[in-house]
């Protein structure tokens, strides 16, 4: 797969502006600020594809982009607390409703910061995914920010935070080092095939 050639398609703000999937989609989820952008940027060696905030919240739309046979979803991040309480259940209806549909979803890479415990936004989402039975790979991201024994440290407690942790695929990622990026392109094109 030439990840170079990937391009932005479309946004969309409601549901229901949203065409029925015709080809495999894969997701990125992940509350905001986690890094979905940068790891998007990273993945498909560009520096701007994805749009890159220091402020969280940016993204508010579902974001399509296109790679061969396939189509990358930039979910908006949820969790964002200076927002109003109406547009984070809008952001909340649309991520629910995306992931509901009846879609072509083989996956969902859901982003956890790797320096924190993952947050009660985070568990929600991961339980949703199991409960929902919808295949997912979680992404530790901003892994170049820790020390190798807290790295260690956050890796063995997140057997203890995570639900059936044992049972995850577990991808540290690192946008400013390039750790991760091939183990998540392995599995972006298995799911092209």
């Amino acid at each position: 797969m030439n990840f170079n050639k990937a391009e932005f398609l479309t946004s969309y703000g409601k549901l229901n502006q949203i065409p029925a999937s015709d080809r495999p989609e894969i997701a990125f989820s992940g509350r905001s600020n986690v890094g979905k952008s940068s790891l998007i940027n990273k993945i498909f060696n560009r520096k701007s594809l994805a749009r890159v905030s220091a402020t969280p919240g940016k993204t508010v739309t579902i974001n399509f982009y296109g790679v061969e046979n396939i189509h990358i979803v930039d979910l908006p991040g949820y969790g964002y607390a200076k927002v109003s309480k109406t547009e984070k259940q809008r952001w909340g209806k649309l991520i629910e409703g995306y992931l509901q549909a009846d879609r072509e979803l083989d996956l969902v890479f859901q982003l956890v910061d790797f320096r924190h415990p993952p947050t009660a936004d985070d568990l929600l989402m991961i339980n949703f995914l199991i409960d929902n039975e919808i295949p997912f790979v979680i992404v530790l991201t901003k892994a170049d920010k820790l020390k190798k024994s807290h790295r260690e440290e956050r890796l063995t407690a997140l057997n203890d935070e995570l639900p059936y942790a044992d049972q995850i695929t577990v991808i540290p990622f690192s946008a400013v080092t390039g750790e991760g990026t091939e183990e998540i392109r392995e599995i972006i094109e298995e799911i092209a095939r």
